[in-house]
């Protein structure tokens, strides 16, 4: 029993982690304002070391150019917040594991730091997939706090690498 997150999250993360190892899968995670709390997730499941390879904890934008390789002038131009970084952290952290799949996660979880344009609650995803383009998600979850935004975040993210192991390669195999 989980003392930290929700029956539900966990069979969620549990089904995937069986999926991703029924495909003989690694997975990588780069999470900015969720803080390592998706990696967290699926390592609360037992038997979770045969597909999770490695978490990236990318919360500074320097963070993202170290250790994924984000290029800093990306990050300048659009902000850390942006479709673009969030497909350049899964694509950096694709690259620099042993993996076939890796997810990323960058918002704006609160109270601070929103703007009109970037309001808190804002958060991008995507998934990289060898062989498959990259998938990316906006999700505007409003200013239903900090806890409550990094939650629906990880969830969007497992929802996200359903679908990406559901898409089909430009063959048109499944990964």
């Amino acid at each position: 029993m989980s003392i930290v997150f929700s029956f539900e999250l966990l069979q969620e993360a549990e089904a995937l982690l069986s999926e991703l190892q029924r495909r003989r899968l690694m997975l990588a995670t780069a999470e900015s304002c969720t803080g390592g709390l998706l990696v967290s997730l699926l390592t609360e499941i037992p038997g979770a070391s045969a597909v999770v390879e490695r978490g990236f904890i990318t919360y500074s934008n320097a963070a993202k150019s170290e250790l994924l390789g984000v290029d800093a002038a990306l990050v300048a131009q659009l902000g850390a917040v942006s479709e673009e970084v969030a497909a350049a952290m899964a694509e950096g952290a694709l690259a620099r594991a042993p993996v076939g799949i890796a997810v990323s996660i960058t918002g704006i979880a609160g109270p601070d730091g929103g703007t009109r344009e970037k309001p808190v609650g804002l958060v991008y995803l995507a998934v990289a997939v060898t062989g498959q383009a990259t998938l990316k998600r906006e999700c505007r979850f409003g200013d239903i706090g900090r806890s409550q935004i990094r939650i629906a975040s990880i969830r969007e993210a497992l929802a996200l690498l359903r679908v990406a192991l559901t898409s089909p390669r430009p063959d048109g195999t499944l990964v």
